[in-house]
C-alpha cells in the first residue's frame, strides 16, 4: 500500500519540526523503521547472510533505509546501521551470535581500554551508505543519522555483549571511576567524528540513542548520561551549528526533563513509558518532542492505537511534535497496522 504525503508547510516537515515548526499533520517516522518486520528487509537480510554484513555493503544498506519510504511514505529515513559501529571502529573486535546478539572483544571489564587500537576508516562504508540515500532520497524526506550515547556504548564494551542489568558497566563505573571516565572520553571522540561524518555525508539531522540510560542512580545519570551527552552536543555545534539534534534517553522518567534543558539537544524523544501530558508539562517550552506509541499497542492495533495516538496529539498539540514510536518497531508487527497508524495520524490533522 502506498501512502501519499499530506500538505505540507515546509519542503521538509520533519525538519522544520526540528526548527520549532508546528504543522498541523505531525510528520512522523519509526525508529527501527528499516528492519525485520519488513518482508523486503528479511529477503534482503538473508542473501547477504547477516546483519554486518549488510550493514558493511553499502549499497544493500542504502536500500534497506529507503524500503519503508516506498511502503509507507514516512517523512524522515533514519540511516541503516548499528550503535556498535562506534566501538568497532575504536578497535574492538564486533560480530553477532545467531540468536543471541552482539558480541565485543576484548572485553573491557577485564582488558584496559590502551589495548585498543582505533581505526576509523571502519566507518567509511557507513558514509558511502549516507551518500546512496541521499541521491536516491525524495526532496521532502528529512534524513536522519544517528549514534549510541557513551553510557550505553560503554554498557556494551565494559560486558562484551548486551545485558539485563548492565552490571559490568555500572561496578566500574563505581569502582573505577577514573578509568571508566576514560572509556566515556574515548566514545566522545569517536562518536563526534562518526556523527561529523555522517554530517557531512549527506545527514540532516542526528539522533543520540541513550537506550540503557534508564539503568542509572540519579547521581549517576548526571555523570554519565547528562554530562557525556552534552559535551558531544556542544563539539557538533562547533562544528555544525545548523544540524538538529534529537536526544532520546531511554528510560529516563522523572530525570527526563533535566536532560532536555541541560544537555543542549534541539527536540527530546520521549518512550512509551512517560505519560505525555506531563512530559509537556515538565519539557522545556517550545522544545519539539518525538514520541512516543507503545510499540506493543501498535502490535495489538485497532482501539489501543487510535486512542493512544489522540491522547498523544492532544498532549503535544501546543508545541512541536514529530510522531513516533517509544521505541523500535517490534519484528511481528503487521504490516496493515502500521498502515492504519499511517491513516490515523495524519487524517487527524487539524489540531483540536
Amino acid at each position: 500500500m502506498s501512502f501519499d504525503a499530506p500538505a505540507r508547510l515546509a519542503e521538509k516537515p520533519l525538519l522544520g519540526v526540528l526548527q520549532g515548526e508546528r504543522p498541523a499533520v505531525p510528520p512522523m517516522w519509526l525508529m527501527r523503521q528499516a528492519g525485520r518486520y519488513l518482508p523486503e528487509y528479511r529477503a534482503l537480510r538473508a542473501e547477504k547472510g547477516g546483519f554486518l554484513e549488510l550493514v558493511y555493503d553499502s549499497e544493500a544498506a542504502a536500500e534497506v533505509t529507503l524500503q519503508p519510504l516506498r511502503r509507507f511514505g514516512f517523512d524522515g529515513a533514519i540511516l541503516f546501521s548499528d550503535i556498535l559501529i562506534v566501538p568497532y571502529a575504536m578497535g574492538q573486535d564486533l560480530w553477532f551470535e545467531a540468536g543471541e546478539g552482539p558480541r565485543l572483544a576484548p572485553i573491557l571489564a577485564e582488558t584496559a581500554l590502551s589495548v585498543l587500537k582505533p581505526d576509523f576508516s571502519r566507518f567509511e562504508a557507513v558514509y558511502e551508505t549516507v551518500r546512496r540515500v541521499k541521491a536516491a532520497l525524495d526532496p521532502h524526506v528529512t534524513f536522519l543519522g544517528f549514534a549510541g550515547s557513551p553510557w550505553t556504548i560503554a554498557t556494551y564494551m565494559v560486558a562484551g555483549q548486551g545485558s539485563k542489568d548492565h552490571g559490568a558497566a555500572r561496578r566500574m563505573a563505581y569502582n573505577e571511576p577514573d578509568s571508566f571516565a576514560a572509556l566515556i572520553d574515548a566514545i566522545i571522540d569517536a562518536t563526534v567524528v562518526y556523527l561529523s561524518g555522517q554530517i557531512q555525508a549527506g545527514v540532516e539531522a542526528v539522533q543520540l540513542f541513550d537506550s540503557w540510560a534508564g539503568s542509572l542512580a540519579p547521581l549517576q545519570f548526571e555523570r554519565w548520561v547528562i554530562e557525556p551527552n552534552r559535551r558531544i552536543v556542544e563539539r557538533l555545534k562547533a562544528l555544525h551549528p545548523d544540524v538538529p539534534v534529537i536526544g532520546f534517553p531511554k528510560g529516563a522518567g522523572a530525570k527526563l526533563a533535566d536532560y532536555a534543558a541541560r544537555t543542549g539537544v534541539d527536540a527530546i524523544g520521549v518512550d512509551e513509558t512517560i505519560d505525555p501530558h506531563w512530559a509537556n508539562r515538565a519539557l522545556p517550552q517550545g522544545m519539539p518532542v518525538q514520541g512516543n506509541l507503545d510499540p506493543l499497542a501498535l502490535i495489538a492495533g485497532g482501539r489501543a492505537v487510535e486512542e493512544a495516538v489522540d491522547t498523544i496529539r492532544a498532549a503535544f498539540a501546543d508545541r512541536p511534535h514529530i510522531f513516533n514510536l517509544g521505541h523500535g518497531i517490534l519484528p511481528d508487527t503487521p504490516l496493515s497496522h502500521v498502515e492504519a497508524l499511517i491513516r490515523h495520524v495524519r487524517q487527524r490533522g487539524v489540531r483540536d
